[in-house]
Parts: structure tokens; sequence; C-alpha cells
């Protein structure tokens, strides 16, 4: 993931409510969400190159997320898949505040992240670059590839986007409206761009929410919809051209919904 967008007990419905793109290069081998046949408990993509995945939430309501640190300066070689942090946060047995917590003694492993993970009960945020674990408070927040809350101009328009979609829609269905949220293409203006080390043409390709080149970009937006008894997840997939890759129902934009167990 490249942007998640999350409101946490601010939807009188929804107490959980995300709204994600992966951004990712178009030839790497992915799986659209589904229900892992390894583990049946977990809805999520999959990465079939190193087999993590970006996403998920299992049955019960445990949801993980993660978005990758942008250092080009930093080296990957040697070190392991970050989408493995969030498959084994949805696969994890215990008290998921005792995972978060764990994972400073293995931060030196993984390439620079942010991991989310938690449910409508408690959730966490861990970054291997900020190293604290911080309890998340109700409200809404955004998560790039800086730390968390950072006010990178796209972070601070989802945020605002996503607080409108919930102002004007306190029980009304808002799918259609996050999923356009999503597919906002603007760039930044030159002036608040960020400045992580890459060129001012690179900065501006990646400033919008969601991102259009040649070969890299917004290959999936994802919501997930958590009330007290209920989940919902969304799932849209685009080609290079942000144009439906897959021929789902539904208009290219899978569905699934269940009860919690």
């Amino acid at each position: 993931m490249c942007l998640i967008l999350f409101a946490y007990h601010v939807h009188p419905v929804y107490k959980l409510i995300v709204a994600a793109n992966r951004d990712e290069s178009y030839q790497r081998p992915t799986l659209p969400i589904h229900f892992w046949e390894d583990y049946p408990d977990i809805l999520a993509g999959r990465d079939l190159e190193k087999m993590g995945t970006w996403m998920g939430v299992t049955k019960s309501g445990r949801f993980a997320a993660l978005t990758n640190y942008r250092n080009p300066k930093e080296s990957a070689a040697g070190k392991r898949s970050r989408g493995e942090l969030v498959a084994d946060a949805l696969k994890y047995k215990g008290n998921i505040k005792d995972y978060m917590r764990d994972l400073s003694d293995s931060k030196n492993l993984y390439p620079g992240y942010n991991l989310l993970a938690g449910d409508i009960e408690a959730l966490y945020y861990y970054s291997n670059i900020g190293e604290k674990l911080v309890t998340i408070e109700p409200g809404i927040h955004g998560l790039s590839n800086h730390l968390l809350n950072t006010n990178w101009p796209k972070v601070q328009k989802g945020k605002a986007g996503l607080s409108k979609i919930i102002s004007e829609n306190p029980e009304g269905q808002i799918t259609d409206q996050l999923l356009a949220l999503l597919q906002n293409s603007d760039p930044a203006p030159d002036n608040q761009l960020p400045y992580t080390g890459v060129s001012i043409e690179l900065e501006r390709m990646l400033s919008p929410l969601f991102i259009k080149s040649a070969h890299y970009g917004t290959r999936s937006s994802t919501i997930l919809l958590q009330s007290e008894a209920e989940i919902q997840m969304i799932e849209r997939v685009t080609h290079a051209d942000g144009v439906d890759g897959v021929t789902y129902a539904n208009g290219g934009v899978r569905h699934h919904s269940w009860t919690k167990v």
C-alpha cells in the first residue's frame, strides 16, 4: 500500500473505515482479494512473488495493512519481505498488541515500513523508522510513504475527502464515494511536494492519490467497512491505463461481506 486513509470510531455505523490504494509495478504478479486456501480465515490480496500481502482482514475482524517508507538510499538487499508482516499479523493468535510490541526486535530485518494492525476494539501503528508503538485514537488518519499523519498533499487531501464523505453520509452507502476519492489522479502543485530524495519529476508522479505511469502505478483500490456485527471488503483492480484489469461482477468491483464470527 502507498496510501491508507482510515476513520476509527468516527462514523455512527462503521467503527472502522479504510480506503487504501496499493501502488506497485504493473508487472509484479498479484492475486486480487480472496479467502486464502492455506489460511481460509484471511481475506486479502496476495503478492505471488513473496507470498505476503499489503492489506487484509480476518473473519473475526482483525485488520492489518502496510506501506513502505520511501528512502531511495536504503537498500533492500538481504532483507525480508515487508508483506510477511501483514500476513503474520493476520495469522497471529494472541493479543495483537504483543505482536506489534515485539516488532522492535526484528526492525532491522526489513526495509523501512509502516504497519497498522488491530480491530475495532484496539488498533495499533508501528514503524521501524519511527520506532514507536502508537495506540490509534478515534479520528481521521492517513498514512503514505512517510510516518503516520505526515502532512503530504495526498494525505491531507485524502483525509479531508474521507471526513467529507462521512459527514455527508452518516447512515448511507459510502462505497462508491470512497472509491471515487481513491481515483483522484490530480498531482500536487510543485511547491507542495515533499522532498524524499527522488527527482522532482518522480515526486510529481507519485503525488496524486491515484498514480499512473508507464510501468508503475495504483494496482488496486480497497475499501474496508467494519460495524459491530458486519464486515465488508471491496476491491477495484486497475490496468496500467487506469481501466479495470480484471472482469469481475458489478462493473469491475469485487465485494465480500459477512457477519463476524
